[in-house]
């Protein structure tokens, strides 16, 4: 028989990147102080089972949990290779378990929230709260934030192309010095295409060590052979001829403009990638998660319908030409990113992919990628 809690004010759906930057923003603020929080997840988040990386000119927020900088980053592309100042910005790696045990440190000590370990398994809303169901319970709250992407929500769509970010990612331990600690390469595109957007994308910590991806931007995933077999190739490439493999990580990011908020309602918001808080045309998730957290909590001491909370900005519709473009001619990716890199400061890109550019730069970018296709998307021309 499962038990009955009520009269949360909220309640969280995952202990991810969303729920917990949502968790640590409201227990933070004054103004929930007397909230009754939930957050709920299936894992006791007590693994190291991921990492995320972001650019950003003040990490003084996260300096705490931030496990290496790099000052300079490699592109690397057919016609055009150079090693990038990031001037004022700095690239940064999080650690999974030290971002989730920072985040828990600051969460156990708030006594207005609960974290329960338990798999959720459906909710129903009615006008007065929203009844979540566990494995192990139900519970009542006021107001639910979902970071659950249920899969049929993009695959039952034909209106928005989607696509993936997909990798697998091999931490590897090299007999000789291969790589340089100080430089993240950001992408590599010297690697076959095959047909579709492939890169390397290295984050080195010492001479003999690295996070090596071989990651893609395309709609089907691979067999996780082939992922393998091009780390492999691209270390021996490096002159790495023996090597240790540390850890692994594997992961799929839709990539989409999709309107996710159209699912919210009155008491229910969709959070994280459910949530389109990850930005459609690169996969990044840290630094739009963030911009998203401050805009939620600021939007919830207005204390009104959850559903008029919108994600409303040009960056969309960029996202939507790009991914368009991507979509009907995948094979484009390395040279669209290529001049991207090689015609404009890398300040004014991270600004653009920040969405936190001016309008003046945002045309100088698109002006500087391959004219004939964003054309043709812009029309609508197939």
């Amino acid at each position: 028989m499962q038990n009955t809690s009520t009269d949360y004010n909220y309640l969280i759906l995952g202990a991810g990147l969303s729920g917990l930057m949502l968790a640590q923003a409201l227990v933070s603020d004054p103004y929930f102080k007397d909230k009754r929080i939930l957050l709920l997840d299936k894992s006791e988040k007590k693994n190291n089972d991921r990492t995320w990386c972001f650019w950003s000119e003040n990490t003084r927020d996260w300096d705490a949990v931030i496990s290496k900088k790099w000052e300079r980053i490699a592109f690397k592309g057919e016609n055009f290779s150079a090693e990038i100042p990031l001037e004022s910005y700095s690239y940064n790696k999080i650690e999974g378990i030290d971002f989730y045990e920072s985040v828990f440190r600051k969460l156990r000590a708030a006594k207005q929230l609960t974290f329960k370990t338990e798999a959720f398994q459906s909710l129903t809303e009615t006008p007065e709260y929203v009844e979540v169901t566990t494995s192990a319970a139900t519970y009542t709250a006021g107001k639910v934030f979902s970071s659950i992407l249920p899969p049929e929500r993009l695959k039952n769509q034909t209106k928005y192309p989607v696509l993936q970010q997909h990798f697998i990612g091999w931490e590897v331990r090299t007999q000789e010095p291969v790589f340089d600690p100080e430089v993240a390469t950001f992408m590599d595109f010297t690697i076959p295409q095959r047909g579709n957007t492939r890169f390397i994308y290295v984050l080195p910590t010492a001479p003999n060590k690295a996070l090596v991806e071989y990651t893609l931007f395309s709609e089907h995933l691979l067999p996780d052979e082939e992922y393998e077999a091009a780390i492999e190739e691209y270390m021996e490439a490096l002159g790495a001829s023996q090597y240790e493999l540390v850890s692994t990580e594997k992961g799929s990011i839709p990539m989409t403009a999709y309107p996710f908020e159209k699912h919210n309602t009155r008491r229910l918001l969709h959070i994280g990638t459910a949530g389109g808080w990850t930005r459609g045309s690169t996969g990044y998730t840290f630094t739009y998660t963030l911009k998203r957290t401050v805009e939620l909590v600021a939007f919830l001491k207005k204390e009104t319908n959850l559903n008029t909370f919108k994600i409303a900005d040009r960056y969309r519709w960029y996202d939507k030409l790009l991914l368009d473009v991507l979509y009907r001619k995948n094979e484009l990716g390395a040279s669209l990113f290529t001049q991207m890199f090689q015609k404009n400061e890398i300040s004014k890109i991270f600004r653009f992919l920040d969405g936190t550019s001016s309008l003046k730069d945002d045309l100088q970018i698109i002006w500087s990628l391959p004219k004939k296709e964003f054309i043709r998307s812009f029309f609508g021309l197939k």
